[in-house]
């Protein structure tokens, strides 16, 4: 995105609401000005008057009024400060909103393609780059510029030719700034993906933590993680030298100009053209300014910092969906959930083969259909296009008579229930995990469908019992509880058709038990399509599909495709007759 066009992009979608506050802002920078170069201009009297002339009349007036002047300048940096506070967190807010909201709405296929640690590096370090563009710089424009032009207008009231030497340094304080600005973007944007690879490796460290303790790793890993934090140090360590490098140049320009001021005032006052009051005065005007032009000249690296920032969020938030409605989608009508492929096709990537060739099959409504196959057949993929979080390149799906890309999208989704091996729970309650298949459920409906799936066993030992707190990603519960949870909270969905994904994989006989009883509670009467490790879960099944490499290859129930299906019949026997 080019630099106009981010700046106008801020400005309407997150600037543009708090312009009053903005506007109070600035008119309280005027004040913060105007009582800095009053500071400035009072010197000029106290000096004449109470020390070169000593009048005792203006003893306590002088004095009130720079305690006034510097008061005044106190408050309303303060109300200015917080103000901008104030929408910069309300902006940050509304940043990191922007990026959430996207995430949890966009594509599951776009999601798969995320780098986690990076989307949370953009959520953090880059929307604090940002709100420091439109807050702290913001205010530092108006401020400081405001000072800067107040105390310059003192100083040429007080001797126009002391004031050109002085104003020589802004320029070259800015050029300096601006050359200093444009490595700071690049340095920010590679710490930026530093701090993303970062942040992934912490979520792996929390995720796999038994897995390095069981394969005694912890030595491997704590060099990995000195690696990671090296590099983002070493990122850290050149933005804040870019910051610094303004310093000695800054102090260096403020000497000479000091120098050369005194150089030149002792001539002057050798002509009698400036008292000793007046240099003084200006003396001090020139230090005060000191601060103004300090701040502004490192806002530029301040705006190019918030710039690639913006560059790299933005994006972000404007990622469009593939997968939306049509414009004639209409709500899909449920009678008895029949599921049809027809000559379905499907790759993940463009330049990739096909991970699905000419599908078609047939779920009949009401009764179970299994797929089996070796490991990246094709058989997840099928059961990811029935709820569209996937796409097929050609072909049609067909539920009832009704093309599910015909249908709304929340119509569709809303007769699914899924259950996986992987099984994802939330960092809250008991119930409150049953209830995310249904809000709107009463406790009563949350104990029937915990009895139903066989949870009420283990969730009356825990000592909250539906109010426990079940950790993240349940943590606190063996595999058998948290399948279970997952059962009752798609028995609370109701949805007419079910898929399982391996859901009693890796289950020991007793729990895989239990969970085969919730679910032929589960799906009872529902359109049910089963992927299962395990023939031994599928061998009643009405329909069972054979898939290799992508492909139908064979289907029927159990007794058929043991006589007619050599994969089939090599499943089960290195299964069941071992």
């Amino acid at each position: 995105m080019k630099k106009i066009e981010i700046y106008k992009r801020l400005y309407k979608d997150y600037t543009k609401k708090y312009l009053d506050k903005i506007i109070l802002s600035a008119l309280l920078s005027i004040l913060v000005a105007g009582s800095t170069s009053a500071i400035a201009w009072l010197l000029d009297p106290a000096i004449k008057k109470l020390f070169i002339e000593k009048d005792q009349s203006l003893i306590v007036i002088i004095p009130l009024f720079i305690i006034v002047a510097f008061t005044t300048k106190g408050l309303s940096l303060y109300f200015a400060k917080a103000t901008m506070i104030s929408v910069g967190e309300e902006i940050k807010k509304k940043l990191q909103f922007d990026m959430v909201n996207t995430l949890i709405k966009t594509d599951t296929q776009i999601i798969d393609k995320k780098h986690s640690g990076k989307f949370i590096s953009n959520l953090t370090y880059d929307v604090t780059h940002i709100t420091n563009l439109l807050s702290n710089a913001i205010l530092t424009l108006f401020k400081d510029s405001l000072t800067l032009i107040g105390l310059l207008t003192v100083m040429f009231l007080q001797n126009w030719k002391l004031a050109l030497i002085s104003i020589v340094m802004i320029p070259l304080a800015s050029i300096s700034a601006k050359t200093l600005g444009k490595r700071i973007g690049k340095v920010t944007t590679e710490a930026q993906e530093k701090s993303g690879h970062l942040t992934t490796y912490l979520v792996e460290l929390f995720k796999n933590h038994k897995l390095i303790k069981i394969f005694q790793k912890e030595n491997l890993e704590v060099n990995k993680a000195d690696e990671y934090l090296a590099e983002l140090k070493d990122k850290n360590k050149k933005i804040q030298t870019v910051f610094v490098r303004l310093s000695p140049i800054m102090e260096t320009l403020t000497g000479i100009m000091i120098a050369v001021l005194i150089f030149y005032s002792g001539k002057l006052m050798a002509k009698g053209e400036v008292d000793i009051n007046n240099f003084f005065s200006f003396l001090a005007a020139m230090m005060l300014a000191y601060q103004p032009v300090r701040s502004l000249s490192t806002l530029n690296m301040i705006i190019n910092s918030g710039l690639s920032a913006a560059s790299r969020i933005l994006p972000v938030i404007d990622q469009k969906n593939k997968i939306k409605n049509s414009e004639s989608a209409k709500p899909l009508e449920i009678k008895v959930a029949g599921i049809n492929f027809n000559n379905v096709n499907f790759s993940y990537e463009e330049n990739e083969g096909p991970t699905l060739q000419s599908i078609n099959l047939k779920f009949e409504g009401g009764k179970m259909t299994s797929l089996v196959g070796h490991s990246g057949s094709g058989k997840s993929t099928i059961l990811n296009l029935i709820p569209r979080f996937y796409d097929a390149k050609s072909g049609d799906i067909i539920i009832d008579n009704q093309s599910i890309y015909g249908s709304t999208i929340e119509s569709l989704r809303n007769q699914i229930s899924m259950v996986s091996q992987e099984t994802t729970l939330f960092d809250d309650t008991i119930k409150n995990n049953i209830k995310y298949g249904r809000q709107e459920a009463t406790d009563e409906e949350v104990f029937k469908v915990a009895k139903l799936s066989y949870c009420d066993e283990f969730i009356n030992n825990l000592p909250n019992k539906f109010d426990t707190l079940i950790g993240e990603n349940g943590v606190r519960l063996s595999g058998g509880e948290k399948q279970r949870l997952s059962i009752a909270r798609a028995m609370m969905k109701q949805s007419s058709i079910i898929l399982l994904d391996e859901a009693t994989s890796s289950l020991d006989s007793e729990t895989e038990s239990k969970i085969q009883d919730a679910l032929k509670i589960l799906t009872k009467n529902k359109t049910t399509i089963v992927i299962a490790h395990r023939l031994s879960t599928i061998l009643n099944s009405n329909n069972i599909y054979v898939i290799d490499k992508g492909k139908i290859i064979d289907n029927g129930n159990h007794e058929t495709l043991i006589g007619k299906s050599d994969l089939y019949k090599n499943f089960y026997e290195k299964q069941i007759q071992k």
